[in-house]
């Protein structure tokens, strides 16, 4: 990741106002936060309740709702945040001061009208010292607009009056805050953009009440920048990412200048994320925003790549619902339709993927999901990019606590999230980049499912993780496969032991987890029952175990006797488990001679599994909520979800970090090469479904 450049520290400059003035003000003297105290806290916390700033200025409504506002102005983006900053420019207007008015005198009228507003309430010169700052230089050339503009060394000599007696400046001076707060700064010359940051740092570091404003001020500004920022009558051109920096080093003043800035800050960063209803722009620059503030506020990494995780997974779990709601081919055409170049607006044309039918309601959805994918695809790029150099040329102490913070998310984010679809492949990557991680990765779900202190859905949610992380990584060994296998295997025989004296037929509420191993089993033979051979044990590669005959691949004895016991057990696991997985471990269970299950799947067919449902299952609220409701009738009852979620990623810009991760999906030979098929399997075609996107042709 770039390196963001550091600007010169610059110590506070907290001027003493006089002591009229501070005899005055005694009562309402300002408590610092250089040094927290809990009085400080306490204070802040009143004086927070208590402000009133002008309604009319955006930034008075966020100090008062504590969040975004609702309109946004229209804003332009940056390509890269990470440029080299562009030359600084230089204000063309008139440079030299009103005669009669040199910047002493200036600050002298300053500190008496804050004096006379505080203490006398006298508000004539305190408001002309607001409209200094109110007045819009894009207006200059408005013959309609009211305030007289200020000139640049007018403006200047203000500010520099203001950081004078920015002690002054107590919750009574909130409007004027609020002004200075509000106004252009970010398309000046660089000497006033510099005074600019050295008074908000002044500001936030004297006046504690404030900090959260000056923080909010300049986050809100992450997810894009208002047209015309960077164009301001009488200044050079300022580039986009020349103002990215800008705020970024007013922001790393703020932090480096005030020790509880971090605290303050991460709340924030939170609240101002971008909208759901916002472009896909404005999530993808504040996402790449938040990860520049990692560089020089290392102290906020965690909670920051846990906020870019959490609104990821809301928007990847939002795109499986929509896409749910389409037909299944029409849903997938829609995900691949998206292009890493591709820019959605409202008048997007997708005549050729939606129906005539409902055509206005159809493309606003289309829009909006190709917005969401966009999203998705675009943050999930960033975070690619920001945890591969550990991975990558990091050392092993590196690597794992990359690994630690990933995993920590995974665990308290996308673990509990059903339906994720794309959030969990940086944890698939990463996690294959040596041996070591595959088994931290692994061992962290086999811990969580054999925890049963854990919700029944968490621990079948972590089973479908595993199977598909050891049936999926192509740079998983066959060795880890056996072991996992095994263990999960045992896993299923113990269970079986627990359930099955008390077991009065198939009950997925009653045996959630018993299931779910089965089906996490039944998957990982699908796809890895080269490695799981003899052959394989004694050296042989998946290459060399294809070319033998059905005859001579054998399995060891521990998985033909645990499976059949299992199978033909009263728990019944192929009534529960997903229909696509069992009839294809029914193929390769035949075409190899394990276990010939075709009888007890069409005895399954005229099994209702409500008959053995008891009331008690049904009122029980600790059994997990994973089931659903097989379309082809009723008397299928409830069954296992195939849902497997390291299936075929398909982002089109973010997929390149996962070329080569992948075992592709491979047909058995002299079963699936010849085009034979067992008799029975070409019958039952309620079940022929294929298994979990086995074939990898999306």
């Amino acid at each position: 990741m770039p390196s963001v450049a550091t600007a010169p520290r610059t110590s506070a400059l907290t001027a003493t106002p006089s002591a009229h003035c501070s005899k005055m003000l005694a009562a309402s003297s300002p408590i610092s936060i250089l040094k927290p105290s809990k009085l400080a806290g306490t204070k802040r916390k009143m004086e927070d309740a208590d402000m009133s700033l002008s309604p009319s200025s955006s930034l008075s409504e966020a100090m008062a709702e504590d969040g975004h506002s609702k309109k946004r102005p229209r804003v332009t983006f940056a390509e890269n945040t990470e440029s080299q900053p562009a030359p600084i420019a230089v204000a063309g207007t008139t440079t030299t001061n009103t005669p009669g008015r040199s910047l002493p005198v200036i600050r002298e009228e300053v500190r008496k009208a804050i004096h006379r507003h505080v203490v006398m309430g006298e508000n004539e010169a305190y408001d002309k010292v607001k409209e200094i700052f109110t007045a819009d230089p894009k207006k200059a050339d408005d013959p309609m607009y009211s305030y007289e503009l200020p000139t640049h060394t007018n403006l200047r000599n203000h500010l520099m009056g203001l950081l004078s007696h920015v002690a002054s400046l107590d919750r009574n001076c909130s409007s004027l805050v609020t002004a200075i707060l509000n106004s252009e700064w970010l398309g000046r010359d660089d000497s006033y953009v510099k005074l600019y940051t050295r008074f908000l740092g002044n500001l936030a570091a004297a006046q504690g009440t404030y900090l959260s404003f000056v923080l909010k001020m300049l986050v809100s500004k992450l997810s894009g920048i208002p047209r015309g920022t960077g164009r301001l009558p009488g200044y050079s051109p300022v580039s986009i990412p020349v103002i990215f920096n800008r705020i970024h080093k007013a922001l790393r003043h703020v932090m480096r200048l005030i020790p509880a800035g971090s605290g303050a800050l991460s709340p924030i960063l939170s609240q101002q994320f971008p909208f759901d209803t916002d472009s896909a722009k404005s999530y993808i620059c504040y996402a790449q925003n938040l990860i520049r503030i990692v560089s020089y506020a290392p102290e906020l990494q965690s909670d920051i790549l846990a906020v870019i995780t959490e609104k990821l997974v809301k928007v990847d779990v939002q795109i499986q619902v929509d896409l749910e709601d389409f037909e299944d081919e029409l849903g997938e055409d829609l995900l691949q339709d998206v292009s890493p170049e591709e820019e959605v607006d409202d008048e997007a044309d997708d005549d050729s993927i939606v129906s005539d039918d409902d055509q206005d309601d159809q493309n606003q959805r289309v829009t909006e999901i190709k917005q969401n994918i966009q999203k998705v695809d675009g943050m999930i790029d960033i975070l690619f990019e920001y945890y591969t150099p550990p991975f990558l040329s990091g050392t092993l102490a590196d690597k794992e606590n990359a690994l630690d913070l990933l995993l920590s998310h995974f665990q308290t984010i996308i673990l509990p999230t059903y339906r994720s679809r794309h959030s969990q492949f940086l944890l698939f990557h990463f996690s294959q980049a040596s041996p070591v991680l595959v088994d931290r990765f692994a061992s962290v779900c086999v811990q969580i499912i054999f925890n049963k202190l854990q919700p029944s859905l968490t621990r079948q949610s972590a089973a479908a993780y595993l199977a598909s992380f050891v049936a999926r990584g192509a740079h998983i060994s066959g060795e880890v496969v056996r072991d996992v296998f095994d263990i999960m295997l045992t896993h299923l025989n113990n269970l079986r032991d627990s359930y099955e004296d008390t077991c009065r037929g198939p009950d997925l509420r009653r045996y959630g987890p018993f299931y779910s191993t089965a089906q996490a089993l039944l998957y990982i033979f699908c796809f890895r029952w080269r490695d799981l051979t003899t052959a394989a044990m004694e050296g042989d590669s998946p290459e060399q175990v294809e070319e033998l005959e059905p005859s001579q691949v054998a399995f060891p004895p521990n998985i033909k006797e645990i499976l059949h016991k299992s199978i033909y057990s009263r728990l019944n696991p192929l009534k529960i488990c997903s229909p696509g997985i069992v009839t294809e471990f029914a193929r390769i269970a035949h075409h190899f001679q394990i276990l010939y299950v075709y009888p007890l799947l069409e005895a399954n067919k005229r099994l209702r599994v409500t008959a053995f449902r008891s009331i008690a299952s049904l009122t029980n609220a600790n059994f997990g909520q994973v089931e659903r409701d097989v379309r082809a009738g009723d008397h299928l009852g409830y069954q296992l979800d195939a849902y497997f979620p390291f299936d075929p990623y398909q982002l089109p810009r973010s997929r390149r970090w996962l070329e080569g991760d992948y075992v592709e999906w491979r047909g058995i030979p002299g079963l699936d090469n010849d085009g034979d098929s067992d008799s029975e399997a070409d019958d039952d075609d309620d079940e022929d479904e294929e298994i979990a996107t086995g074939t990898d042709e999306e």
